[in-house]
């Protein structure tokens, strides 16, 4: 799971038609261009979530180039030149179990809902994988006429499918857990606004918004994360075994600085890319 703030917590992802459109283009042709498999996705006002399967360890390519096509587009269509993501690098977090995949699968979905935007999934005006990744069809979108070259290289229209990788379990199960859930989290906020006598901000407000506008609420300040899991053991499993990837990769680090070089760990990215070490093969243990 991805999740990128806007600098200041500015509203630069407004979603307005065309920044909806521009944010589903430059997914997808970031998921074809790095091989990425893209399971859901929400663009917030002001942040980004989206879940990917990265079979290829290609997720740190595919984000920067994701981010940057945005960013570039956001700027040109706002009239602006400062950075639109905030200065932290995105928080990336490895899901363990396929309970923790649903769990973040409801997160993303009902995310404006969490922030009082909305009453319901559909009634988000932004770009969001949710419905697509249940009725299993395809999104589209053309190329921005805002920053896009008419006559690049970058095509015209684009199709972008989310979905459940086979390698991540039954697909089925998964998508009936999700649905259930977001309608059980629908109807208990909506309880809880009725008995707090509060209302959602609303589609129609939201969209008369201004890009610029920073909400007031302050945001909570939590550890950055590697991992997640509900299960104690998995997260345990995980942590034990970046554990292992540190000592190894170190290892293998002085080897390399000895001129008699050994492969490093599966999960090596910058000297796999930019000085081109040897690398072990994946293995993925119980």
């Amino acid at each position: 799971m991805i999740t990128r703030r806007c600098a200041q917590r500015q509203c630069l992802l407004h979603p307005d038609p065309e920044m909806v459109n521009a944010f589903i283009y430059c997914l997808a042709v970031a998921a074809k261009r790095y091989q990425i498999d893209i399971l859901d996705f929400t663009q917030l006002s002001n942040h980004l979530h989206d879940i990917i399967y990265d079979r290829f360890g290609n997720a740190p390519d595919f984000t920067q180039y994701f981010h940057r096509l945005l960013a570039c587009f956001v700027n040109k269509l706002r009239g602006r030149e400062e950075s639109v993501f905030a200065s932290a690098q995105p928080d990336v977090v490895l899901l363990g179990t396929t309970e923790d995949l649903i769990s973040r699968l409801v997160y993303v979905a009902t995310n404006p809902i969490k922030h009082g935007l909305v009453a319901t999934v559909d009634e988000w005006p932004g770009a969001s994988g949710h419905r697509a990744l249940l009725e299993d069809r395809t999104i589209h979108a053309t190329r921005p006429k805002h920053f896009f070259s008419s006559d690049g290289d970058l095509p015209e229209e684009v199709t972008l499918r989310v979905g459940i990788p086979e390698e991540l379990g039954d697909s089925g199960e998964i998508l009936a857990a999700l649905k259930q859930r977001v309608e059980d989290y629908e109807r208990t906020m909506a309880a809880e606004r009725k008995r707090q006598n509060r209302r959602v901000l609303g589609r129609a407000a939201i969209l008369r918004q201004h890009w610029s506008y920073v909400p007031s609420s302050k945001p909570q300040r939590t550890p950055r994360r590697r991992f997640a899991s509900v299960c104690r053991l998995t997260l345990k499993k995980l942590l034990d075994r970046h554990a292992d990837f540190l000592v190894a990769h170190r290892t293998a680090r002085l080897a390399l600085f000895k001129g008699s070089p050994i492969p490093f760990p599966f999960g090596t990215y910058w000297l796999r890319r930019y000085v081109d070490v040897p690398v072990q093969t994946a293995v993925f243990p119980s």
